[in-house]
């Protein structure tokens, strides 16, 4: 699906600068950081408390605008705008991050009308206090997309009414790597009570200004990399039910390092080799055929990313918004 990255969900990648700071449980064994070491001599040098942010070079952020210039033959060729995925190697919406760099970031977008814009922050409540027109932004910026890291309950509890506040045409969330079982459907706080996927209720008429606020697009992927943690398949399977219910679209960008038998390689050998290197782990909840919650233990198999694949219950599940 990609054109110039090996990321599932987007077509392009762009870092207007690299460096970041750890904030939860998602950014474990982040690849950015260990990335940054390697290429920093193993100390990895933007990453940290009151460590450097690096912006990248001119030549990079002209890329952008070439892309923007190749905006009729990407969609002759593919049938939809190009996404870019902004920022890899950092978070646009970092507090330790210059300020004018941020609005030179967004003097890009709006040089580049052609383009996809897809901010993924796990800084989501600082978006409101960062956005160049925070009341009027939906319309100036149609082409940016505002997305939440969301890899377990508490995160979606905290995260996700801060998601809906935002006024960005899209938003979405990359639960990725998915650490334990999610229920979007009653996102509780002390802002709203609202169906995260639908906007049912409108309950945030007085906070936003409109009858509903939505979730447009769920992300969900298992963890890579050393030390990868296992993402069990239920988990994965109640995200992608709860997206069907709602009509939401749904993609499921990986297994990551671990896979169950159902779904990973069909060569039996494949988890025989790999005796030494499994867990059972646990579901969380899920209603059975009795209507009884009830917890269902996996045995997950290390296998590697390329040979666990992408594929849940025998298929690819490719969903994405089309704005």
């Amino acid at each position: 699906m990609s054109e110039n990255t090996k990321i599932e969900w987007c077509d392009h990648t762009f870092n207007p600068w690299e460096g970041c700071q750890k904030v939860g449980p998602g950014c474990d064994h982040c690849y950015a950081e260990t990335r940054n070491a390697r290429f920093a001599g193993g100390t990895a040098i933007n990453w940290g408390p009151g460590a450097p942010r690096r912006r990248t070079s001119a030549s990079n952020w002209e890329l952008p605008k070439r892309w923007n210039a190749q905006a009729d033959a990407f969609m002759a060729k593919h049938g939809r705008r190009q996404r870019v995925f902004c920022a890899s190697l950092a978070d646009v919406f970092d507090n330790a991050v210059d300020p004018q760099w941020r609005m030179d970031l967004f003097g890009l977008i709006e040089a580049t009308p052609n383009l996809d814009w897809l901010l993924l922050t796990k800084r989501i409540g600082n978006v409101g206090n960062m956005l160049p027109v925070p009341f009027d932004f939906d319309r100036l910026y149609p082409n940016v997309w505002i997305g939440a890291t969301i890899v377990n309950q508490a995160e979606a509890d905290r995260d996700i009414p801060k998601l809906l506040a935002v006024p960005a045409r899209v938003r979405f969330l990359s639960m990725e790597p998915l650490l334990g079982p999610v229920t979007l459907r009653e996102v509780h706080s002390d802002i709203c009570e609202i169906d995260a996927l639908t906007g049912d209720h409108g309950v945030l008429r007085p906070l936003l200004g409109r009858s509903k606020a939505k979730v447009h697009w769920v992300i969900c992927g298992g963890e890579s990399g050393p030390g990868a943690r296992p993402m069990h398949p239920d988990w994965a399977r109640s995200l992608r039910d709860q997206c069907q219910a709602a009509g939401v679209p749904f993609m499921f960008k990986q297994w990551g390092e671990w896979v169950d038998a159902d779904n990973g390689p069909s060569d039996e050998d494949a988890y025989e080799s790999k005796a030494d290197c499994w867990v059972h782990i646990e579901g969380g909840h899920h209603e059975g055929a009795m209507g009884v919650d009830f917890f269902r233990t996996n045995p997950m198999y290390r296998v590697g990313k390329k040979a666990a694949g992408r594929l849940l219950d025998g298929r690819e599940w490719n969903g994405a918004p089309q704005p």
